[in-house]
């Protein structure tokens, strides 16, 4: 897979068209077009189907029109691989990557894991599984239609965030209303949407987060953390380990206590 990720991004028009979905997330193939104005339209797809078959961006249908979205996860995945062990972890937050790679309103990331549906639901919904890879917070609920959840921290003194599961279909589709609690500013933020979809591919599945209603220009700290989460959960899942990124190092105090 990096392979297919540096093969991607040495492309200069592969590049251009990834700015201009930096700029707006989201677009259909004709909107793509006025990136590269001197390619076909046949050039253009054949280069986000490259995109696409390296995880760099994804797809979800709107009606008739198909578009697309960043997908930040590979460029974290392949960033913990091969910088975060030579570096200060903290040069994350210098690098631009996520100011490059995400924008408001709705955010789509895609991911594939060794594993099987069963055991990666219950990755997602076991509190002591999901503190392995969100930064030490756990979240608790019955997990059925119509519940409430909570999140917390064992360094925290009261809950980190809140919400209701509106759908709750396992090991499938899990729907949750959120609304961040850790600061006065990300309460002032309201209430978002995260929809997890698990499909089963061969011995692999396909995880697709779409984090949405967020309001534009919503703070960064809301969604900005998902490339680390699902990087940390695919390594959980498939080697037993815990992945160091700069948010488990900041958060993740107590994650195993």
């Amino acid at each position: 897979m990096d392979e297919e990720v540096f093969r991607a991004l040495a492309d200069p028009s592969r590049r251009a068209l990834l700015d201009a979905l930096r700029e707006r997330d989201g677009q259909a193939l004709s909107e793509l077009e006025e990136a590269l104005p001197g390619m076909t339209r046949f050039g253009v797809m054949k280069h986000l189907r490259v995109l696409a078959d390296a995880g760099l961006i994804t797809t979800r249908r709107d009606g008739r029109r198909k578009l697309h979205y960043l997908n930040a996860v590979p460029i974290r995945l392949i960033y913990d691989r091969w910088v975060s062990k030579y570096t200060e972890p903290w040069a994350a937050a210098l690098t631009g990557l996520k100011r490059t790679l995400e924008a408001p309103m709705e955010k789509v990331y895609e991911i594939y894991i060794k594993t099987t549906p069963e055991r990666l639901w219950q990755a997602i919904t076991d509190p002591e599984q999901r503190a392995k890879y969100n930064f030490g917070s756990r979240q608790t609920s019955d997990w059925t239609p119509g519940s409430r959840y909570e999140a917390g921290h064992p360094a925290s003194p009261g809950l980190l965030g809140e919400g209701e599961n509106l759908e709750v279909d396992p090991p499938r589709r899990l729907v949750q209303t959120m609304r961040a609690l850790w600061s006065e500013e990300a309460k002032a933020e309201g209430f978002s949407r995260v929809t997890w979809e698990i499909e089963p591919v061969g011995d692999s599945c396909r995880l697709m987060v779409t984090h949405d209603q967020l309001r534009d220009g919503a703070l960064e700290e809301l969604y900005g953390g998902w490339p680390m989460i699902l990087s940390g959960l695919k390594t959980w899942l498939e080697t037993g380990e815990l992945l160091t990124t700069p948010g488990s190092l900041m958060y993740g105090q107590g994650a195993t206590e």
